[in-house]
């Protein structure tokens, strides 16, 4: 997507397919709708008296306005003033660009950005103005036989209308939008393609292609004979029961020369984003109920969100150094899969008890936190599809958070409210680890049903002892289920977001 800038003092002018200027409820007009109601002799106050009342996310075309150049004027709602947050404004941007988008426009100028919003800097908005459009035009046609072109949305550029003297805080916003943009399309798409397509062996190849795209970026792929090296017997417990061979991908975002790096209280070293990459999960030998297991695709959201951060840093060079790491396999059933009760070997020298061959989440993710070490990181993040305790406390609004330092815990949470894909901190209490003690190894891959999210969460922090962590638990954010099923792109945004606070 392509975004410039423009004056609002000269608005009625702007030569466009289609302009949108925001109406609050009980037809209160905008800045930037005035101009345009003045332009035309009045014709907009007219029509919200009688046919468009400002409900937030609602939408009125009115064509050839006299006075008015652009083709089509789109009033947008946005709710009550005096509730107008930016959660309303992102999601009346996104109204405009999915208008444009149904209607197969290729251009159009919004004047939403002008309107006041107190609390929210000018570059912070165009942020997420730009992630609404990438939102509203995201369009999935992988895996179809005969895809139809004609059906993408065509819109390719959006004018920005604002006052003169924001506009270079407004372009950086916008940039800094579609790279996060760019990288939840990358995200999404990997997520909503099939297991039989989006493999371990296909995650390995997106990480290269990346690397091939973006000069800052290093990326090495281990196979299976270089993680037994490692001796990573948790993640390959779980991969010996499928045909599809495993990966671990590392990648490396140079952003600037070691010793200068600023990140997390000023640490030195870099950040390290950890994510879950079950690219099927049939729940193994504890095998899934049939139902909704097709949704299981969506079990490598986590290195889908790792691999989209990844593409956004990139296409943004943001002079700090991150490292991604994703363990990636498939967990089937089969005569060499993991059987309830096997006691399997970490990288990090502690056994532990398979319970449930459907927590294998964790298996994958323990060996990746320990080879954390190495870089000897400001702070580590895990993002996991983890449980399905985590829908049934949260649902599908707010991601949970773990962590017991409050720093790192502070700014993650900033940084969702920021751009509004929030997260909710969790407890992470010591007692909880009572659930996982074992009669015949370290520690338990489950607790029990009694705070399952938790419990999973404490079971990761005793391979994250070595330095700041956090886990992200994204099994409600990640996707959604029925009529509208499909991945959603989070927490790209907020990891994001993170980053560009280290700045």
């Amino acid at each position: 997507m392509e975004f410039s800038t423009h004056s609002t003092a000269s608005l009625h002018q702007v030569k466009t397919a289609a302009l949108a200027v925001g109406v609050f409820s009980e037809g209160v007009l905008t800045p930037a709708a005035d101009i345009i109601d003045r332009a035309s002799n009045g014709a907009l106050r007219t029509v919200v008296k009688t046919e468009f009342r400002g409900r937030q996310g609602a939408t009125l075309v009115l064509r050839a306005l006299p006075g008015v150049t652009a083709q089509r004027v789109v009033l947008v709602g946005l709710g009550k003033q005096e509730e107008y947050s930016a959660r309303a404004y992102a999601a009346a941007e996104q109204a405009f660009a999915a208008y444009c988008a149904g209607a197969q426009l290729t251009e159009g100028a919004s004047a939403l950005l002008a309107v006041p919003l107190e609390g929210t800097e000018i570059r912070a908005r165009a942020r997420l103005a730009a992630i609404a459009a990438g939102n509203a035009v995201y369009y999935y046609d992988e895996s179809f036989g005969k895809p139809d072109r004609d059906a993408r949305p065509k819109l390719r550029k959006i004018v920005h209308c604002i006052d003169r003297s924001d506009a270079t805080q407004a372009q950086a916003g916008l940039r800094e939008g579609n790279a996060i943009a760019n990288g939840m399309e990358l995200a999404k798409t990997l997520g909503n393609m099939p297991g039989n397509l989006c493999t371990p062996t296909y995650l390995g190849e997106t990480a290269k292609k990346l690397a091939r795209t973006f000069k800052s970026l290093k990326v090495e792929v281990m196979d299976r004979k270089q993680i037994e090296a490692l001796g990573m017997g948790a993640f390959l417990s779980v991969a010996r029961g499928s045909d599809e061979p495993p990966r671990f991908i590392v990648l490396r975002h140079a952003g600037k020369p070691a010793g200068t790096r600023k990140s997390v209280k000023d640490s030195s070293g870099p950040i390290v984003l950890v994510g879950k990459g079950i690219t099927f999960d049939s729940g193994g030998i504890s095998i899934k109920p049939a139902a909704t297991m097709d949704e299981m695709k969506f079990d490598m959201c986590g290195a889908a969100s790792v691999l989209g951060t990844f593409r956004a840093l990139a296409e943004l060079e943001l002079p700090i150094d991150v490292v991604g790491l994703i363990p990636t396999c498939e967990n089937m059933p089969s005569g060499k899969a993991n059987k309830p009760g096997d006691v399997v070997t970490s990288m990090s020298g502690q056994t532990i008890e398979i319970l449930n061959t459907d927590a294998e989440g964790r298996l994958i993710l323990c060996d990746a936190l320990t080879y954390a070490e190495r870089f000897k990181p400001s702070a580590v993040v895990d993002i996991a599809t983890l449980t399905g305790a985590c829908v049934v406390a949260l649902g599908n609004v707010n991601t949970g958070l773990f962590a017991k330092d409050d720093t790192l815990a502070d700014a993650l949470l900033r940084a969702g409210r920021e751009s509004l894909d929030t997260a909710w901190r969790m407890p992470l209490d010591d007692a909880y680890q009572e659930q996982l003690k074992s009669n015949f190894a370290d520690v338990a891959n489950i607790g029990g049903p009694p705070a399952g999210a938790v419990t999973a969460a404490c079971f990761l922090s005793r391979f994250a002892k070595a330095y700041r962590w956090a886990h992200l638990d994204i099994a409600g954010t990640a996707w959604r289920g029925g009529k509208e099923k499909g991945s959603t792109g989070r927490p790209v945004p907020l990891l994001m977001q993170f980053l560009l606070n280290q700045l």
